[in-house]
């Protein structure tokens, strides 16, 4: 089928009535599919439960700070290009992509770093800091990763996994792979040093996977970053919100704001619409949900209509971890952290087998510490720094009462942080925020508070994670880091162009 192509296909007056479609979510995945089903023909209405757009990329302003909620790295922004070319625009004239460098810093325990980038240069001689022999090694990592780049991404990648046949003519790609592996094992496979190792396998983590256990496949991430950069917006991510749902309001797409769907209407097996909180129905052709996919199937689709993603499937799947996020701002600037830093703790393995496996809440821990300052000093007062430390916890399975242990938890993120790399941080926060996931489980209805929906381990992707057309609903699509490919930024944008190839009449309207 061809792609997409940048021209406006809206119905001519004598055309037949445009077919309607429901978004449910207006995260990246609501958004760049109600732009795709729109510029082909749709008549398309987006739900959203919050006050405003964005879903987990909701944006937070408090106290004269701007905190993006997240995500916050971009990859791969020729998909969000994609989207502006659809609609006749130049992205670069809507958004001001900035290109990371170093991409992250990752800081351990004992003081030493290692700045992460493109640099192949300046990657060896970071790899020789620690250990020379593996700089040959590295060498050799990426060549194996650029292998799972061509295999698992560019043939397999944009491939919605429907049958089991689909699996079967994948077979051979992923035994050349070897995708049983885990990525720690693989990284491992070449590079020696402990620390390196984790510099080389950590990736998995900012998509809610244990390195452990995430298929290597997940390898391909180096070569991501390696070719097209790590990149931030200015104005942060919400900029990036804000430039696509202009996109929909010039194409006079509404988005209904505090419009949480609380049931999706399905006769004789066929979605007809969803109906809202306060018990209005709107009907639709099809629906498509950009909401958790395992929260969708569970809460907004009545047992009876699911043969596939019954309860017990979903209760017994193997979800991604949960997240705790501090907001804060600081009446001082701390000039020398980067932008992306990660802050590690004195455990690797062992916290990882706690969060993901054991279920246990850690006192130790791991810190994402995002200063989007150091690129835009607009999302802060002027001589303050806007920040947020993200630390990485085990799902609700953990059973933990976070609104008993929140503000214990956050000041133990802030003892560590000061005594790291932010020294009198304490007496320095005037503006402060806590994320948990309890949060993710009430705000934003994901299943067992998971960031991420499923996680990304080789049973729960392609064919075996949710598809992008229903499996039990017919007329009901999936997008968005729960449903294939995956999490992520680029395979959030990636689900919602599947769209192309499992909604085939949606595109051939019209024309």
């Amino acid at each position: 089928m061809n792609a997409f192509k940048a021209h406006d296909e809206r119905p001519s007056p004598t055309a037949p009535k445009p077919l309607r479609a429901v978004v449910i979510g207006s995260g990246f995945g609501g958004l760049a599919a109600a732009i795709r089903l729109s510029v082909k023909g749709y008549q398309v209405q987006v739900l959203e439960k919050l006050d405003m757009a964005g879903g987990r990329a909701y944006v937070h302003q408090q106290d004269g700070f701007t905190f993006d909620a997240g995500p916050t790295i971009i990859t791969m922004p020729q998909y969000l290009e994609e989207l502006f070319t659809l609609c006749g625009k130049t992205m670069k004239d809507h958004v001001d992509l900035r290109l990371m460098s170093p991409f992250y810093r990752i800081r351990f325990d004992d003081g030493t770093h290692f700045d992460y980038s493109n640099d192949d240069a300046a990657m060896e001689a970071e790899i020789a800091k620690f250990n020379p022999a593996d700089v040959q090694g590295f060498k050799n990592l990426m060549k194996a990763s650029d292998k799972c780049f061509d295999l698992g991404f560019v043939e397999l990648g944009a491939i919605p996994f429907e049958t089991i046949s689909d699996v079967i003519k994948a077979m051979p790609n992923l035994f050349k792979m070897q995708a049983w592996r885990s990525i720690y094992s693989m990284v491992a496979q070449h590079i020696k040093h402990p620390k390196l190792r984790i510099v080389m396998s950590f990736h998995p983590l900012l998509i809610g996977g244990n390195p452990f256990s995430v298929t290597c496949v997940y390898s391909l991430i180096h070569v991501l970053e390696r070719r097209w950069g790590v990149h931030s917006a200015m104005g942060g991510t919400g900029a990036i919100v804000k430039a696509l749902v202009n996109l929909l309001q010039e194409r006079q797409v509404p988005i209904r704001y505090n419009s949480a769907v609380t049931q999706i209407r399905v006769e004789h097996g066929t979605a007809k619409g969803v109906e809202l909180a306060n018990g209005e129905f709107i009907p639709a052709d099809i629906v498509v949900s950009n909401g958790d996919a395992a929260w969708t199937y569970k809460h907004l689709v009545a047992p009876q209509h699911r043969r596939h993603w019954t309860d017990r499937k979903i209760d017994k799947g193997q979800y991604s971890s949960g997240l705790f996020v501090w907001y804060f701002g600081t009446n001082r600037q701390y000039a020398d952290v980067p932008h992306h830093m990660m802050v590690l703790g004195p455990r690797y393995k062992g916290l990882l087998q706690d969060i993901f496996k054991n279920h246990k809440l850690s006192k130790d821990f791991s810190l994402y510490l995002y200063r989007p300052t150091a690129t835009d000093p607009s999302l802060a007062p002027q001589g303050c720094d806007a920040f947020y430390a993200l630390s990485v916890v085990p799902n609700l399975s953990s059973h933990t009462d976070w609104p008993a242990i929140t503000e214990q938890y956050r000041d133990a993120v802030a003892t560590v942080l000061q005594d790291s790399v932010l020294p009198d941080l304490k007496q320095h926060v005037v503006s402060s925020k806590v994320t948990t996931p309890q949060d993710f489980q009430d705000r934003l209805w994901s299943f067992k508070g998971a960031g991420f929906g499923l996680e990304p381990i080789l049973t729960q992707s392609a064919w075996f994670r949710p598809h992008n057309r229903s499996e039990d609903v017919k007329n009901l699509f999936m997008v968005g880091a729960g449903s294939q490919p995956g999490a992520g930024v680029p395979s959030v944008l990636m689900s919602a162009k599947m769209l192309e190839e499992v909604v085939p009449h949606a595109f051939a309207i019209h024309r």
